[in-house]
């Protein structure tokens, strides 16, 4: 098999977004070497909605600590449905952005981790609802597709089929946290190479371990 480098990731994690850059590095220092997957987690997927005043206070802290560790921003259209939870009309849900994120991974698979950096993007900093068909229109024409074409896709059940299909995986792996990153060289062997946020020098530090130890670096 072709050695892989697996990123498991949850649109709505913060500490995924603040490990954008990171991952977009890595992809970049190992494109020649890695064939790079990423799979959504489905860290939010409530049997009814749920409102974003049930987390809203743990952001409210914990927003600050992504900033200070990764030295991402939080954009002031997002803090605001964090520090007026009562008026917000948000109720966040896993599943649409894995949706839109399986339809980039099917057309334009070299695209997906830069599409899921956008989509954090349009969330933690533009303040978008990922549950709202409108939040993917701006992104439409950099990834190459027709409104039509996308919206047909985002309401297609083999898409969406893919994206739990994504959130299965993420459960085989057992993860329990995000974001986490896995090197596979074979069929049945894994190595993790980061649980939670890492560094850029630390994950390249980790993975090339990894790939010396199987002659591949």
């Amino acid at each position: 098999m072709t050695p892989r480098l697996i990123y498991c990731y949850d649109a709505y994690c913060g500490w995924c977004y603040g490990f954008s850059t990171v991952m977009n590095k890595i992809a970049d220092d190992y494109k020649d070497i890695l064939e790079i997957e990423i799979l959504s987690g489905g860290m939010i997927l409530p049997e009814k909605p749920i409102s974003i005043r049930a987390i809203a206070g743990h952001i409210q802290n914990a927003y600050k600590v992504v900033e200070e560790t990764t030295g991402i921003k939080f954009g002031e259209d997002f803090l605001w449905h964090i520090f007026n939870p009562e008026e917000s009309d948000w109720f966040p849900n896993s599943e649409k952005p894995a949706i839109a994120l399986s339809i980039v991974k099917s057309t334009y698979p070299e695209k997906a981790l830069n599409f899921a950096a956008d989509l954090q993007y349009a969330l933690n900093f533009e303040g978008r609802d990922l549950t709202d068909d409108e939040a993917y229109r701006h992104l439409l024409d950099k990834y190459g597709f027709t409104p039509e074409e996308f919206y047909e896709k985002l309401h297609d059940d083999n898409y969406k089929e893919d994206a739990y299909r994504d959130f299965e995986n993420c459960r085989k792996l057992q993860v329990t946290g995000y974001p986490c990153v896995f090197v596979q060289l074979e069929e049945t062997k894994l190595h993790m190479v980061a649980r939670g946020y890492t560094s850029y020098e630390d994950l390249k530090t980790r993975i090339n371990l990894v790939l010396q130890d199987a002659n591949l670096s």
